[in-house]
């Protein structure tokens, strides 16, 4: 994470999640037109059942993959991971889980409340929260927990997602643990939860609410953010301020952060005790179409990686060498090697890494390939972490269909 002076940078008053200029209210934005709204009318079929798709533009945002208009659940298009390690902010990916999501923030009077087992409670403007200390910087992946899951067989549960709940950004903000220095911690201590500004559209339905323990919380590497990219968070993606925390699924990472509580027991709502959960075996699988015995909270990235410069069928010339280059990454170790094979991993190819932005962020790879014969070929590509964690060939399964990491293959045509 680097750490870095920086000015305190203006605002605007107020933010809307409209961009300006349009018309059209926020109703319409969501409700059962609003796949109209804005929308490049193309289609985008995905590799599995049921998998035709819209590419709709939301504002601040090019056209993207939908899979829900409300609450707003907008996937990545593939091809633009190959344009290079960091994901634009019009192009990273939406997931909300309950369609009541703020349609205005003023900036002017937006406030960040620190309370519970603290002695100092706080209620931090903006302003204020960006005077607090050094900013800091940190390039890292966020990625959905249910990232391909619309390729586990048997069928999971949830959205059937291909491979672009999943961008890489720098983040610029704070450390929490600057802002819970400054509250004053109390003895006892044990976790901390935080709160956005969504919220279930009925009465009853559980806030959208997640924790980490306060090891985790403190540990200095997890943010605060109110920059993406060099530039304000934008709407969808937690404008004003996010949790950003480095090497963990998505699912902590919470938009529109208003609250922050410090704990002297476990957090105990229902999306962290409920859901969100994972089987308790070192490869969080379970046999398909079965139950596991025991579950824990869903945490670390596994290991991944990903050809980028090629799609299914692509063709390549049997007598010409071909660049081929993706990306990898994992939790937080940092991405050690990435192998490419051709005869269904029997025989693996090393690849170049690309410069290392960090252990958090994304790592390009490429290698210069000649075909070992003409027909239809089968390309692998397997990553291995500095820790020493590998992608496993055969996919490992559970019933909500999370951390899927198996060896992806890319069929190509050589003629």
């Amino acid at each position: 994470m680097k750490t870095h002076s920086q000015p305190v940078t203006s605002v605007p008053r107020r933010r809307h999640f409209l961009a300006r200029g349009a018309a059209l209210a926020m109703g319409g934005l969501l409700g059962a037109h609003g796949r109209s709204i804005l929308a490049a009318q193309l289609g985008r079929d995905m590799p599995f059942e049921n998998g035709h798709r819209e590419l709709v533009a939301f504002p601040q945002k090019r056209p993207l993959i939908l899979l829900t208009n409300r609450p707003p659940q907008l996937e990545t298009p593939f091809e633009i991971f190959n344009e290079g390690p960091i994901t634009p902010n019009d192009a990273f990916f939406v997931r909300y889980h309950w369609s009541g999501i703020p349609t205005s923030i003023d900036a002017a009077t937006y406030r960040l409340k620190i309370d519970g087992h603290v002695g100092r409670p706080l209620d931090l403007s903006l302003g204020e929260l960006r005077k607090m200390g050094k900013t800091v910087e940190v390039v890292a992946v966020n990625q959905c927990s249910g990232n391909s899951r619309g390729f586990f067989s048997p069928r999971a549960n949830g959205g059937q997602l291909g491979n672009g709940a999943m961008g890489n950004a720098r983040w610029t903000g704070i450390p929490l643990r600057t802002v819970l220095e400054k509250a004053g911690v109390k003895s006892g201590a044990v976790a901390v939860s935080f709160d956005g500004l969504d919220r279930p559209p009925l009465e009853g339905g559980p806030d959208f609410m997640k924790a980490l323990t306060l090891d985790h919380a403190m540990d200095g590497e997890v943010m605060l953010a109110w920059q993406m990219n060099g530039k304000e968070l934008p709407f969808l993606n937690g404008y004003p301020l996010r949790l950003v925390v480095p090497g963990y699924y998505g699912t902590y990472w919470v938009k529109h952060l208003s609250h922050i509580e410090v704990l002297d027991k476990p957090f105990d709502g229902f999306w962290v005790k409920s859901a969100y959960r994972i089987p308790k075996n070192d490869c969080a699988c379970v046999e398909p179409g079965t139950t596991p015995s025991e579950t824990v909270p869903i945490g670390r990235f596994n290991v991944r990686s990903f050809i980028t410069s090629h799609g299914h069928n692509h063709t390549l010339r049997a007598d010409a060498k071909t660049t081929i280059k993706g990306i990898a990454f994992d939790g937080g170790s940092g991405i050690a090697e990435v192998s490419l094979s051709d005869d269904g991993g029997k025989t693996w190819h090393p690849t170049t890494l690309g410069k290392d932005l960090g252990k958090y962020s994304f790592r390009e790879w490429r290698i210069d390939y000649r075909p070992s014969r003409k027909g239809n070929l089968e390309l692998c590509v397997r990553a291995r972490s500095r820790a020493g964690e590998i992608q496993p060939m055969t996919p490992r399964w559970n019933p909500a269909g999370y951390m899927r990491n198996v060896v992806e293959v890319t069929q190509v045509v050589v003629i």
